[in-house]
């Protein structure tokens, strides 16, 4: 062993012990865990009426109710069926769409660690209170 070896071997450990152990970075509200998308309910409120129609209802029951038009009849027969049907399926279609974005719905106030406020909006709340700590998962707010 040379000499130059010998002594790399015994200024590892010295180095080692200068290196500093790793910090835990929590926040001051005493959750130690950082999470990018985690805050606390500030605000839930119950909204209630109606939305504007997207007409993505009323397409997809076009659709539908012309295939299903499509296989009855013959002919000029199969031709009003299917247009029969496109319109029918347009017409429930889109009342389906309205009676869904009618529904009540909440509007969750969250006040993120790092400060943002933002509001999420979904159809049930899952136990979630003001004061709750939540992570936004997805859109939605989630009970950490």
């Amino acid at each position: 062993m040379t000499i130059r070896t010998l002594s790399l071997l015994l200024l590892l450990p010295l180095l080692a012990a200068c290196a500093s152990a790793p910090r835990s970075y929590g926040y001051a509200d005493g959750y130690d865990s950082a999470c990018r998308n985690c805050g606390t309910v500030e605000k839930i409120e119950r909204v209630y009426g109606e939305r504007e129609s997207t007409g993505s209802g009323a397409v997809l029951g076009a659709i539908i109710g012309g295939v299903l038009g499509n296989q009855v009849g013959k002919g000029d027969g199969r031709k009003a069926a299917t247009v029969a049907g496109a319109v029918a399926g347009g017409v429930v279609g889109n009342k389906i769409e309205e009676d869904q974005r009618s529904l009540p719905r909440y509007e969750i106030f969250v006040r993120m660690d790092d400060g943002r406020r933002l509001v999420v909006e979904q159809r049930e709340r899952e136990g979630i209170r003001e004061g709750d700590r939540v992570e936004l998962v997805g859109g939605r707010a989630r009970l950490r």
